[in-house]
């Protein structure tokens, strides 16, 4: 029987497109993230170039809500869909973004990669809020978690795959060619959303928006007045600071111990590259395929408390193997730690998050919030993780992110139920 074009309408469909187009983000993060910031402090940068480099790349992302949350929820019609043509346009703009890499020449220095990547994140955040807005309106609630569990499982492939093949061309071929790589893997991908509709009866491919339905004078201010009231409630609130604090605690942490490892320790830059893909490969595909229909069965809010206490656990190890001497002979285990369980986390907070959203009236610009103050947290980590590792040792470090993932665990709020919206 003909079931007419491939849609989001269909689950198989949905579940193609998303893991695919977090496939896309993963492999991205991978070499710009990861292996890219390995080969510079192998080559002697600093952990505050680092960061700074990752805190540059990650500004698009906390912007982005400001930017492209009310874009989205305007929801202009279109030919092919009001959500879909903002996703096509911005993975243009992506994709023109990384092919300035190559302008850059084999010598580029970091602050240059760091200004095109930030391009790139700024077209890419427009792609991912599309993205979001896409989940938020056709998953239903019972398929959140397994949703959840694809697009996890795509961006850690997608990151471990670009950590360790980037991580490889960089050291054995230098930049240019694993930028041509980059852009070479990355198109076909975002092509994908080229041939899935956001709806049976939309173009595939069209370069004309509809003509808009008049507006209601009095639906533009009760916009920022939604917005705001939403956020107004206890849970919303507490969720909202948990999201910034995860981050920031897991940045901290993780950009220092990354270059110590290679600077102080003596660790190949990519053979350090390769067990951080290793790593968050196992977390993101193994383990989140098993969580993702236990989120569905439990909850996501329950979910979310027990794996905010397993990291507090996975900090306070990590702090006593640092105390103890092992920084070196246990960085594998440690890294482990500080990787494969947050990655799981993760599983259980995208419905928390997206259940959260779905209670007002601008879901994608309160989902975007929530995800802003994620990257925020990202990047303040990133850009603090020099000056604080200066005069603060690691292991104190270490066992001040164990108490702050207890302290999320103890406020983390339920989560709510809701309906997918269009």
């Amino acid at each position: 029987m003909n079931q007419g074009p491939p849609s989001l309408q269909r689950s198989r469909w949905r579940f193609s497109l998303f893991t695919l187009l977090y496939l896309y983000q993963g492999l991205v993060a991978g070499f710009g993230l990861t292996a890219l910031a390995n080969h510079f402090a192998a080559a002697g940068a600093s952990t505050a170039e680092v960061g700074r480099h990752l805190a540059l790349v990650g500004l698009p992302w906390v912007l982005q809500p400001l930017l492209w949350g009310p874009v989205i929820d305007r929801g202009a019609p279109h030919r092919m869909g009001p959500r879909r043509a903002w996703l096509v346009l911005a993975l243009l703009g992506a994709q023109a973004s990384l092919t300035g890499l190559l302008l850059l020449g084999a010598a580029a220095s970091l602050t240059a990669i760091s200004l095109v990547l930030s391009l790139h994140s700024l077209a890419a955040s427009l792609a991912d809020t599309a993205t979001d807005r896409l989940i938020a309106g056709t998953v239903p609630t019972d398929e959140l978690g397994r949703i959840s569990a694809a697009t996890r499982a795509g961006v850690v492939i997608g990151s471990a795959a670009g950590s360790a093949v980037f991580a490889w061309i960089l050291a054995t071929h230098g930049f240019r060619a694993a930028a041509g790589a980059l852009l070479g893997l990355t198109t076909p991908l975002a092509l994908v959303a080229l041939l899935v509709r956001e709806a049976p009866g939309d173009a595939l491919l069209s370069l004309h928006w509809r003509k808009p339905e008049p507006e209601r004078p009095r639906e533009v201010p009760a916009f920022p007045r939604r917005l705001l009231a939403s956020f107004r409630r206890r849970d919303a609130a507490l969720l909202l600071a948990m999201c910034f604090c995860i981050d920031l605690g897991l940045a901290l942490f993780q950009v220092p111990f990354a270059v110590a490892l290679v600077q102080v320790h003596g660790w190949d830059a990519e053979a350090l590259s390769r067990l951080q893909a290793l790593l968050g490969l196992l977390g993101g595909t193994l383990g989140a395929a098993g969580l993702g229909a236990t989120v569905d069965r439990i909850g996501p809010g329950r979910a979310l408390r027990l794996l905010l206490l397993a990291c507090a656990a996975a900090f306070g190890i990590a702090g006593a193997l640092i105390a103890a001497g092992l920084e070196a002979a246990a960085g594998p285990v440690i890294l482990g730690l500080a990787s494969v369980v947050p990655a799981l986390l993760y599983v259980a907070l995208l419905p928390a998050v997206l259940l959260a959203s779905r209670t007002g009236g601008a879901s994608a610009t309160q989902f975007q919030i929530y995800m802003a103050a994620m990257n925020l947290g990202d990047v303040t980590g990133a850009a603090l993780a020099g000056p604080l590792t200066s005069g603060l040792a690691s292991t104190l470090v270490a066992f001040g992110v164990a108490g702050l993932f207890l302290i999320c665990a103890r406020v983390a709020p339920a989560a709510e139920s809701g309906r997918p919206g269009g």
